[in-house]
């Protein structure tokens, strides 16, 4: 045996250094995409063609209402450059895909997305290593493309080195417009500290230290925590402003942090050039934050008219998920958590038919949370808004109307450009489905074989045509 390998290596620099990248910070988690690049080739598309025409569709465009016929749409370097109705395609050397009839629309956008939250349960988000929950999260990215959804706004997580790697075409993954740390007062609706935890004062929970929450109490500390998000590369910022179904201290009906605490919140994002989401469910909760400067309230479902009206005049954002306490909620097993959950339920449906009495600017999430089970139905929580719209409006909701929303982000926005769209100069997120949309959008529950095709930044990365 020769003297290089005679002596035990455990204690050596080289093992000291893998075990403080297997234990990464929020900071540094970037390096398991990294170490993993050596191993992974980037995700292929089905096809490598840059310029190319997409002929004989159907077109639904994301912002009207209707659905044109004999349509051509000209993709060139990621972005759409023509769009034709109902005219010949011009004399051309570019690639042409025959559509054969199949309708084209944008890509599907979720306007609140927990990248990193989804995958897991409550338990391992506190127990498992982080680079773990980044691994899991890179599986479900892939997954979540192949359901039709091209981007997402992330309401919360560490999503940031996620979709560096994706960005980076490590592997295939929806757009993701990050938002980092929820931010939370002390006992706050993203508080998931034991009482326990409250003792070590030096420490970070395990949560924190994810970059799951970030705990901020105080003008100067909400500062610190909005300012920490933005260096990370936030897109927008997310604070809770009350009580929550999955937070173990608070009721539905706190009201969580002060009007000066959330203007520090507001003032930071705007000098970045961004906005704040709120998560809040109660009248109370939604006004202190729209007097503050937020611009789009999470869920809102206790919400009343006058709080409506508000919103609608003020030109407020309403991001509303279909709660509805059914086989498709988030799945908790505390009683005191179940009845919060039936509550907010039955106040779903008045959201809805408040968001639509007031036109109030509406984006539509699904907030699948800690449930895995639930991650096949992404598309199905979409399908459910036909109780309330008709199929070309839930569609307009989930492209047109959120691509919108994520346009808030001004200077921070990831991806200058529009999104949800499917028009001249436009991104080239696209998906071509089966069914007539005006009464059949079923697609979204099967999108394994009703998806045909599926488009992000101008590669195929997936088709059941033979092209």
């Amino acid at each position: 045996m020769s003297e290089t390998t005679s002596h035990c290596q455990c204690g050596s620099q080289g093992i000291e250094t893998i075990h403080q990248r297997l234990a990464l910070t929020p900071q540094a988690s970037h390096v398991v995409y990294e170490q993993l690049s050596a191993a992974l080739t980037p995700s292929p598309s089905v096809d490598h063609r840059n310029r190319y025409w997409l002929t004989n569709a159907q077109l639904f465009d994301g912002e009207t209402l209707t659905i044109k016929a004999n349509a051509s749409v000209l993709i060139d370097s990621g972005k759409i450059i023509t769009v034709l109705i109902d005219q010949p395609l011009p004399l051309t050397q570019d690639s042409v895909i025959d559509c054969q009839g199949y309708t084209l629309m944008p890509g599907l956008i979720d306007a609140h997305w927990h990248s990193m939250l989804c995958a897991i349960t409550k338990s391992q988000a506190m127990m498992e290593e982080i680079s773990y929950l980044h691994l899991l999260a890179v599986k479900e990215a892939n997954n979540t493309l192949m359901r039709g959804f091209t981007t997402v706004r992330d309401a919360g997580g560490p999503s940031f080195s996620l979709k560096k790697a994706i960005d980076n075409h490590l592997f295939d993954g929806p757009r993701i417009y990050p938002s980092g740390a929820m931010i939370s007062q002390t006992s706050g609706h993203a508080d998931f500290r034991t009482s326990a935890d409250l003792f070590n004062c030096n420490t970070l929970s395990s949560i924190e230290r994810a970059g799951i929450s970030s705990i901020a109490d105080g003008h100067d500390a909400v500062l610190k925590a909005v300012r920490e998000q933005l260096m990370q590369g936030a897109a927008q910022i997310k604070i809770m402003a009350g009580g929550g179904v999955a937070s173990p201290h608070d009721h539905l009906f706190t009201n969580q942090y002060t009007e000066h605490e959330i203007k520090a919140a507001v003032a930071a994002a705007s000098d970045w050039g961004t906005y704040v989401m709120v998560h809040a469910y109660t009248s109370e909760s939604i006004q202190r934050a729209i007097e503050c400067g937020v611009k789009c309230i999470e869920h809102g479902q206790l919400c009343d008219e006058k709080t409506a009206q508000l919103m609608a005049k003020q030109g407020i954002w309403w991001s509303l998920q279909p709660f509805l306490a059914d086989e498709d909620s988030n799945v908790y097993q505390d009683e005191a958590n179940i009845k919060k959950q039936k509550l907010v339920a039955e106040g779903t449906i008045r959201a809805y038919e408040l968001a639509k009495k007031y036109q109030i600017n509406t984006a539509w999430g699904t907030d699948i949370l800690f449930t895995p089970s639930n991650l096949s139905k992404q598309g199905k929580m979409l399908s459910k808004l036909t109780h309330f719209f008709t199929p070309l409006e839930v569609l307009a909701m989930a492209t047109g109307k959120n691509g919108q929303l994520l346009k808030l982000s001004g200077h921070c926005d990831p991806y200058p450009g529009a999104l949800g769209v499917i028009k001249e100069q436009a991104l080239a997120d696209i998906l071509l489905v089966a069914g007539d949309l005006n009464h059949d959008i079923s697609f979204l529950e099967d999108p394994e074989h009703k998806m045909t095709m599926i488009i992000q930044a101008g590669k195929i990365k997936k088709s059941l045509l033979a092209i």
